[in-house]
């Protein structure tokens, strides 16, 4: 709420909560969903951001205007959008206040699929057929993937190393592999442990 902008003092309270609540989506050991049907400006980009993937309807926008009104992105905008979209173009973004409808969205990689219908359609789809997966080895995987990209390749390359060890201490592990060598690829029936 813009209203509670009232100096120096509020804003890093605030900043402080916003940044205490998108990271910590962004640490849910799942694969987090946006459903974007609408407009995803301002904190509502910013938590779009803060999900791994992204879904865009057909009227869906997303921006950082913050700079229409004298201040920054502050829940991570401009660290998560240039890690999405690249830096030159966040910053185009974030100095400008421009509004990027869904198709350029998709374009540039700010949406990661966009849909012709309702996006919370596709999200409940892809999100039911993840679900179904081996849920420790996704957690181990989005770790390796998020820890590794603010690294080096040297030490991201070692991070995987170490979680590809530990995934083999799962249940679902023996039984992947059990079902691959009995039925093939993709069959089998996953425990979550």
């Amino acid at each position: 709420d813009i209203s509670e902008f009232g100096g120096p003092e509020e804003a890093r309270r605030i900043t402080a909560q916003i940044h205490g609540a998108l990271d910590a989506i962004a640490a849910i050991p799942r694969f987090v969903i946006a459903s974007v049907s609408g407009y995803a400006l301002g904190g509502g980009c910013e938590l779009a951001l803060a999900c791994d993937y992204r879904i865009a309807g057909p009227r869906a926008v997303f921006g950082q205007p913050e700079i229409l009104l004298g201040i920054i992105p502050g829940g991570g905008g401009t660290q998560r959008l240039a890690g999405q979209v690249g830096a030159s173009r966040a910053k185009e973004l974030c100095l400008t206040g421009r509004q990027v409808p869904a198709e350029e969205a998709h374009r540039i990689g700010l949406a990661d699929e966009l849909v012709e219908g309702d996006p919370m359609e596709r999200s409940l789809v892809l999100a039911a057929e993840v679900s179904r997966g081996a849920l420790t080895a996704q957690a181990l995987t989005k770790r390796a993937i998020d820890e590794g990209v603010s690294t080096s390749l040297a030490e991201a390359l070692a991070l995987e190393q170490q979680v590809f060890v530990e995934v083999f201490s799962t249940e679902d592990s023996q039984i992947g592999v059990a079902s691959f060598l009995e039925h093939g690829p993709g069959k089998a029936q996953f425990t979550g442990r």
